[in-house]
């Protein structure tokens, strides 16, 4: 039994009662809690049970995994959901920010709007109005203010200013006052309790979900804070100018983190902190790896190569990859030129599961058995989804042929995928094979043209209206 994930924000009080579950459960003789135990720790008593379910987390112990939850405690914020209507500096604050839930451009017009009224009213405002004496002055009269949580956020001066969108002047010169005051270059948060922290690094970089703008001063500003002594290790970082956004995707953010030790070192303080829960150095290059070659890239699979990884690495195992290597994400995506510079780096060939894949995505045909094939698909039911993403149309006959569901009602589907994508001829022929342009996948109760409409696909939106004539 593998090592499970805690859930987001966990609690002490719902582990405690899965340490009670347990113990009854094994006392019982329930299979599946026996089976936890005799992996994790033998369970007799309810110490015993605490041990064990530490154990299932990845901790080596139950205080081990207290800790942890002491820790999430402490620095878990939840800007998404701080309320309008507060006093007109912390409206401002609010407004000025990446709260990476509910962001809006509109939101930096209104807090431009309060500016000339509250930008002197505290050291947060100062900061991030750009007002560079006013932040002189207030440093100078108390040097702690640089590293004083506060404001609505209840952030540092640094993070409000790295997380900052309203390309106001003077950022550089007062991120150098702040540093040269004690502010804390690896200063950041917890994203309502999730593992993987959001730093000051992780907002002068912006992107990731909704595909948030960096922050005026990107670079700059990511040099000064890495010159500073802020980790390179930085996992949402990664995560947000990686898996988390759309294309395109340039690769500068990862050649100044390499520059500065990315996959070396102890993970820095935030992975002190967070222990198992947060990826290893090396898990961040193995981890990138696999994402580079899911969508044929190149020159980031060369820089994460040049630092050593192995090409058969999988990383943490992100269940976004179904446990594939690189190459078999590369060579049956039909990326030949990583594929190939994969296979030379010394990975293992494909399996005759993924040999049927690659033939699936080239367009077929695909000559398999029936208990081959139905390997295929329970290995990677998903597959339909990976080729709508990347509008590969000429998979689709082939991957229904081997038993894959190309509709997969009840969830979000390949033609919403492909719609959202942009890519009008795997739209048109998931309708040909039989999708239904009218389904609503639960997520966000819409249908295909509203995934389409929302990522600004115009030709696929007119094309599902021309349906309805």
């Amino acid at each position: 039994m593998p090592t499970r994930n805690l859930p987001n924000y966990p609690r002490l009080e719902h582990l405690k009662n899965q340490a009670k579950t347990l113990l009854k459960q094994v006392r019982a003789e329930d299979p599946s809690a026996v089976a936890l135990a005799a992996e994790f720790h033998p369970v007799s008593t309810l110490a015993d049970a605490q041990v064990a379910i530490a154990r299932s987390y990845g901790f080596a112990s139950w205080p081990r995994l207290v800790h942890h939850l002491e820790q999430v405690d402490k620095y878990t914020r939840s800007p998404h959901k701080v309320p309008a209507g507060g006093p007109p500096s912390d409206e401002f604050l609010r407004l000025a920010t990446l709260h990476y839930g509910q962001d809006d451009p509109a939101q930096q017009v209104a807090a431009r709007e309060l500016l000339n009224e509250v930008a002197l009213s505290n050291i947060y405002t100062q900061v991030v109005a750009g007002e560079v004496e006013a932040v002189r002055a207030s440093l100078a009269a108390d040097p702690s203010l640089a590293r004083r949580e506060g404001g609505p956020l209840q952030w540092e001066p640094l993070v409000y200013l790295t997380y900052s969108r309203l390309d106001a002047p003077a950022q550089l010169e007062i991120a150098k006052l702040l540093l040269a005051n004690g502010a804390d270059p690896n200063a950041g948060y917890l994203w309502q309790g999730l593992p993987s922290p959001f730093t000051a690094l992780t907002g002068a970089f912006g992107r990731g979900e909704g595909d948030q703008p960096p922050h005026q001063n990107r670079l700059e500003l990511a040099r000064l804070l890495l010159e500073a002594g802020a980790d390179a290790n930085d996992s949402q970082t990664m995560y947000n100018c990686g898996p988390g956004c759309p294309p395109p995707w340039d690769d500068d953010h990862l050649e100044l983190l390499l520059e500065f030790g990315l996959g070396k070192g102890d993970g820095g303080p935030w992975h002190a902190r967070m222990t198992t829960a947060h990826p290893t150095p090396r898990q961040l290059l193995e981890d990138e790896l696999v994402f580079a070659a899911s969508r044929g890239l190149l020159h980031r699979v060369e820089l994460m190569l040049a630092q050593g990884i192995d090409p058969d690495a999988r990383g943490t195992e992100h269940p976004g990859f179904v446990g594939h290597r690189a190459y078999e994400l590369a060579a049956t995506q039909g990326f030949d030129e990583v594929a190939a510079l994969l296979l030379a780096a010394g990975a293992a060939p494909l399996d005759e599961v993924h040999e049927l894949y690659a033939a699936a995505f080239r367009g077929g045909p695909v000559d398999a058995s029936p208990e081959l094939a139905a390997r295929a698909v329970r290995r990677n039911p998903h597959l339909p989804l990976k080729a709508a993403e990347l509008g590969r149309t000429e998979a689709l006959e082939p991957l229904q042929a081997l038993g894959f569901d190309l509709f997969m009602t009840g969830r979000i589907t390949p033609l919403h995928q492909a719609a959202f994508a942009g890519h009008l001829d795997t739209v048109k022929k998931l309708i040909a094979l039989g999708a239904d342009p009218t389904l609503v996948e639960p997520a966000y109760n819409s249908t295909p043209r509203g995934w389409a409409e929302h990522n600004h696909q115009q030709e696929v939106v007119d094309y599902f209206d021309s349906l309805k004539g």
